[in-house]
């Protein structure tokens, strides 16, 4: 990773902020696709393995504070700075400070392992793993930024074409319609015009790279009001759809009648929910500001609890309100031209739009800052100090590298379901399950000579059966999805 080296904390928040920004982050492009992945697994065998994909993840989420802490003690002893937490204010802050903080001892002097300094995974990779390894986590990195790329290449003009398109085929001697009408990407984009779906959804491709793909070429960075903004406007959107859709079952409209259990869905949904549960690669710059980290893991489980019942509210309602439903699930509820106004969703013009552009807007702030940090990890496997890059290489190669084979991957296909799934099972499954647990495994043998109780922020996943346990469970998962995709695509 590019600069992976060690940054101070920065502006510092209290747990319930912590807890806020930790959500906001795992809830994102996943949760689109989700009630679709559950419609095709079945309800039952679809809430079976969220629930344990969820506990999955939030114990390799442990793995990975550990490590933070062990990481954040071994740079400590080697600069000399074990002290008293820079983050207090002595002057202001004394008569506030309890009689013993969690993080420190009885002379009130700062655990080594407490984590007052970010510590990116990339630089806990140069710390932990030798070269193998190194480029191992670096190749992880760059083919999930390129999935996740390709996911907001694809979903973003998805969108624009379904709201652009107002063509509907004859069906039955009438124009078709409905809500639960899906139509194909060889049906005309117009009644007027040759051009097709497909068509206009490669248009709209080329559109969102040259509107946002110059934007690699450069640096920026994302503002702290354009993330709340973009916060709030996911709470709105989410929370519409849940409640329209509640709305549409508990008037007995619902068209969902989704089966129990199917075993061939569940590849693709292990693939949905290990990418919607994913915030691993974001911990360091998450949780290092929180002020006080007593009880952290206690935030972490409740936030992942509340994140488990958000998901389980969008996909169960969804998956029994709608007969049939879109791979983003926004798009279900756009349908202004419904022939029959009594099953429509809502008659509210700007939440139809507001839902089917919600995709849109969130996902293309975050496309620049994507396509960055891609770039940047391209430039970071060759690079020497002793040998710069040119400028053509550097400002020219590099940039259009990041956003070629995006770019291609969403002209050849619009299915971001099954890019979600992808992207998730492989690269997803790397960064969620091998790489935090390899890095705590190497991390704990670094502190073998300390003492547990020394360390404040351990996994209370302790033993070494659960890194054997996750390590087993990585391989079965990824072997049973690339199995079933290579019988389902015969």
């Amino acid at each position: 990773m590019v600069n992976p080296g060690i940054s101070e904390t920065g502006e510092q928040y209290s747990k319930t902020v912590g807890l806020i920004f930790i959500f906001n982050l795992i809830v994102g492009t996943g949760a689109l696709t989700m009630p679709r992945a559950f419609a095709a697994a079945g309800w039952l065998l679809s809430l079976i393995t969220i629930i344990v994909l969820s506990f999955m993840s939030y114990m390799t989420v442990t793995f990975v504070t550990e490590a933070m802490s062990i990481a954040n003690a071994i740079n400590k002893k080697k600069d000399g700075t074990i002290n008293r937490s820079a983050s207090i204010n002595d002057d202001e802050d004394e008569e506030r400070r309890p009689l013993l903080n969690s993080g420190e001892d009885h002379n009130g002097a700062l655990s080594p392992f407490e984590i007052t300094e970010r510590t990116e995974l990339g630089q806990m990779a140069l710390m932990f793993f030798n070269k193998i390894g190194i480029t191992f986590f670096n190749i992880c990195m760059i083919v999930y930024l390129y999935g996740d790329l390709s996911i907001y290449a694809a979903a973003v003009p998805k969108s624009i074409r379904d709201i652009a398109c107002t063509y509907k085929p004859l069906v039955n001697g009438s124009e078709g319609c409905g809500n639960d009408t899906i139509l194909g990407d060889d049906v005309l984009c117009w009644g007027s015009s040759n051009l097709t779906r497909m068509d206009m959804y490669r248009i709209s491709v080329a559109g969102f790279f040259l509107l946002l793909g110059g934007f690699t070429f450069f640096n920026v960075q994302k503002t702290k009001y354009l993330q709340l903004v973009t916060s709030l406007s996911r709470w709105i959107a989410f929370g519409m759809m849940i409640v329209l859709a509640v709305i549409r079952i508990g008037k007995k409209k619902g068209q969902g009648h989704p089966s129990v259990a199917d075993i061939s869905g569940v590849p693709n949904l292990f693939g949905v929910c290990v990418y919607s549960f994913m915030c691993h690669h974001s911990l360091p710059s998450l949780i290092t500001p929180i002020k006080n980290k007593s009880r952290l893991y206690a935030l972490l489980a409740s936030d992942y609890f509340l994140i488990l019942i958000f998901y389980l509210l969008v996909s169960l309602t969804g998956i029994f309100a709608f007969n049939s439903i879109e791979d983003i699930y926004t798009l279900n509820f756009f349908k202004p031209d419904s022939c029959d106004e009594s099953n429509s969703i809502t008659n509210v013009k700007f939440i139809e739009y507001f839902l089917a552009l919600f995709p849109v807007f969130t996902l293309s702030t975050n496309f620049p800052i994507i396509s960055i940090t891609l770039r940047n990890n391209l430039k970071a496997l060759g690079y020497k100090e002793n040998r710069p890059y040119p400028f053509w290489l550097d400002r020219i190669c590099f940039p259009l590298l990041a956003l070629v084979p995006p770019m291609g991957i969403a002209l050849a296909t619009n299915e971001v379901e099954f890019l979600v799934g992808i992207t998730g099972s492989y690269a997803g499954a790397a960064i969620q399950y091998v790489i935090p647990t390899l890095l705590v495994f190497y991390a704990r043998k670094q502190v073998s000579e300390c003492s547990p109780q020394s360390q404040i922020h351990a996994s209370p996943f302790k033993s070494f059966r659960w890194i054997v346990f996750v390590c087993i469970w990585a391989a079965l998962c990824i072997i049973f999805v690339t199995v079933n995709h290579i019988i389902t695509r015969k």
